[in-house]
């Protein structure tokens, strides 16, 4: 039977908390092209991107060991350790929300876990070959691999489709959308709630619970399941916004694209143990999407504030997980007050979300089409001509080339 201490019941509680954070954080992954496109009412997508979450749980347990037994050196850990990383991972998640950039809930839980092992520890603690090569070389392949998919996928289609019914077509495709929506939620549970179940039986081990190298107890992949589900359910509808309409202007075939891409691209990596962002894999499949239709452009301004987040993901993460970790050194007050520090810290960013509210009734009122796309993106939508078979083909007539082409219908007496 395993036994619980007060400082291992938090660090369970935090790590669930961490796990709802990376649901709303991540709906967007899975569900913003099925909802910018209108292939599926904004709740009913999140409904069934928090069931599939859930489902996605019990698939696997590779990438939650990855963590437990991989990233970090059990011995010496304490449960402290892994409730400082928590806190990193959190704030880190919160502040992105709040400003609705998708960054890596997977890179925020690694850099706090790193951050805080290596002020308890040291850094030889941390396992360098496998944050190079389960952790940061996916980071990098990650999205390269879904948009270059993405891009060669959404050429493919419109080239198929070229000579089908525009609108029969689009039907079929956001069809098709709701399906690789699916397997994108899917997926994301196979790899996102993994992590925690990782740190959860990294703490468990930590404080004695249970045995090292032991997999996820059967309660811990339920309950990082149901978790990560109903923060799904609750949508993150200001990434969801950024997803859907700021990164580029889709149609049901790029989104189904992109989608299937980016599905394919985290199922692989979880068979394979890799911790991958799938922040990181959709959307540079919905960037290599928005390339590969002939006119389409990539606001190249959005994407860099994204590139720059992700950047940052792993450093700030670390730091606060120090930082906590320091406090957390001071003995049991010290743990209480970073614990009031992330209560407070959480609350306010949550007040401060309250002065614009983004939801499933305006997620897709945005003023994104209004942003400038950029010199590269405008230049090649200025010399690419659009797919074939839409309006856009035919240049507009000029009204007054319209009047002198048509037949008077004034009857001269």
């Amino acid at each position: 039977m395993e036994s619980f201490s007060l400082i291992l019941a938090i660090v369970v509680v935090t790590a669930l908390a961490f796990d709802f954070t990376n649901g709303f954080h991540d709906t967007a992954n899975a569900m913003a092209t099925t909802i910018s496109t209108g292939a599926m009412r904004p709740k009913a997508a999140v409904a069934m991107s928090a069931v599939l979450n859930l489902v996605g749980a019990f698939l696997s347990v590779e990438v939650a060991n990855t963590i437990s037994k991989g990233l970090v050196d059990e011995a010496g850990i304490r449960p402290e350790v892994i409730f400082a990383a928590l806190v990193g991972a959190i704030l880190w998640n919160l502040l992105t929300w709040l400003v609705g950039l998708p960054s890596s809930s997977s890179h925020a839980l690694m850099g706090g876990l790193i951050g805080a092992t290596i002020a308890s520890v040291g850094v030889g603690a941390v396992h360098g070959d496998v944050l190079v090569t389960k952790v940061l070389i996916p980071a990098i392949a990650a999205p390269l691999v879904a948009g270059l998919a993405a891009m060669l996928a959404t050429r493919l289609t419109f080239s198929l489709g070229r000579k089908a019914d525009g609108k029969a077509s689009e039907k079929g495709y956001r069809a098709g959308q709701i399906a690789s929506a699916g397997l994108v939620s899917l997926a994301h549970g196979t790899n996102d709630a993994q992590k925690t179940m990782g740190v959860i039986t990294l703490a468990l081990v930590a404080g004695g619970a249970v045995a090292p190298d032991s997999d996820p107890p059967l309660w811990v992949i339920l309950s990082a399941g149901v978790a990560i589900a109903l923060g799904t359910y609750l949508g993150g509808w200001r990434i969801i916004r950024t997803m859907g309409k700021g990164l580029t202007d889709l149609r049901p075939q790029q989104g189904f694209a992109a989608q299937t891409s980016a599905a394919t691209v985290i199922l692989a990596s979880s068979h394979l143990g890799f911790s991958l962002s799938t922040t990181h894999s959709v959307s540079g499949a919905v960037m290599g999407a928005g390339l590969g239709r002939k006119g389409g452009v990539v606001r190249w301004s959005t994407a860099t504030r994204m590139f720059v987040a992700w950047g940052l993901t792993l450093p700030a993460a670390a730091l606060v997980g120090a930082l906590a970790e320091y406090v957390t050194g001071f003995g049991d007050w010290g743990t209480a007050v970073v614990a009031v520090f992330l209560v407070a810290s959480s609350a306010a960013i949550w007040k401060i979300s309250r002065r614009e509210v983004v939801d499933h009734t305006n997620v897709n009122d945005t003023a994104a089409d209004e942003e400038p796309a950029g010199v590269v993106t405008t230049a090649m939508a200025a010399v690419t001509p659009p797919p074939a078979g839409t309006t856009a083909d035919v240049p507009p007539i000029p009204a007054q080339a319209t009047a002198e082409r048509t037949p008077s219908t004034t009857t001269t007496v």
